[in-house]
């Protein structure tokens, strides 16, 4: 090549410091001074003869040239990261984040069933509570995730739908599901789901301003079971307490939401064909919805 590409310690630097927005947090997850790394973004700065930060005091903020920059090293060292692990852990491990409710209720069991159908096939599971599902590859040490999206991940990112999210309220046998004057549960701080079934089934005005916030929809089910409130869930991921009879659903609609599950990873993962047996596996295990009792509605 006749052009001169920077060093890559340099664009490392850069790249970490942009991520922070720290020279300061830069050279700790580097092991360099703050001086040096201040030194590499003048050296990347006088190359490319224009400013990658803008200084502020003690912050520094991305010129839109250093945001451009950013987002190709982000993608360039995730590529030459998974080159080299390729050569440093086991090639048949996969790593996966998933959602902590998804994992108690239902994936950990079918990892195990997925570990004896395919012995030599291994996945690190990583259950992580998030309000919000997301993932970056780029920058988290995962090589799929399970999350509950409307599939669409943005460019790069390949997935594969594993079920719909279908919401119903549940309670306690025998609890009186009286919306307009019982307690609602609400499996996350927001209220959405209650919000979702409410506007699609057409119920009657009902204030979402009350009732128990909880944080992951385990504890909005384990609420129900103990007959404090009505609780809005997946309606595969309550199966067993329904099937059980431990919950009822006193209303016989379920509601789409428009989201799902999905097994994502990168396209251009060197694990893509592993995590394609996984999506294929797993999809093959999902059960049937009930083909009586529920009146299924599309959001």
């Amino acid at each position: 090549m006749t052009e001169r590409i920077p060093a890559l310690q340099a664009l490392r630097a850069f790249e970490v410091a942009a991520r922070y927005g720290s020279f300061t947090r830069a050279g700790e997850e580097l092991a360099l001074t703050q001086g040096a790394i201040s030194h590499h973004i003048k050296t990347l700065e006088g190359l490319f003869d224009c400013a990658l930060f803008e200084r502020r005091g003690p912050k520094v903020v991305l010129t839109e040239a250093g945001r451009l920059l950013a987002q190709e090293l982000k993608v360039g060292f995730k590529i030459i990261e998974n080159a080299c692990g390729l050569l440093r852990q086991d090639r048949q491990q996969l790593r996966l984040k998933a959602p902590s409710t998804l994992t108690v209720r239902w994936l950990l069991g079918q990892l195990a069933l997925f570990k004896q159908c395919e012995e030599h096939a291994q996945v690190q599971l990583s259950s992580v509570w998030m309000d919000i599902d997301t993932v970056d590859f780029y920058s988290e040490p995962y090589d799929c995730a399970i999350l509950l999206s409307d599939g669409h991940f943005g460019a790069g990112i390949a997935s594969l739908k594993l079920f719909d999210e279908w919401l119903v309220p549940v309670c306690q046998p025998g609890y009186p599901a009286d919306l307009a004057h019982c307690e609602l549960l609400h499996p996350s701080p927001d209220r959405r789901d209650w919000r979702r079934w409410l506007q699609r089934t057409g119920a009657a005005a009902i204030s979402l301003e009350r009732g128990q916030l909880f944080d992951t929809l385990d504890q909005g089910i384990s609420a129900a079971q103990q007959g404090l409130g009505v609780a809005v869930v997946d309606l595969l991921l309550a199966s067993a307490e329904l099937d059980a009879g431990r919950l009822v659903t006193p209303f016989a609609q379920a509601v789409a939401t428009g989201e799902g599950y999905y097994l994502a990873w990168l396209q251009a993962s060197p694990k893509a064909r592993q995590v394609q047996q996984l999506g294929k596996f797993l999809v093959q295990q999902v059960p049937q919805l009930p083909a009586q009792g529920f009146d299924y509605l599309y959001d």
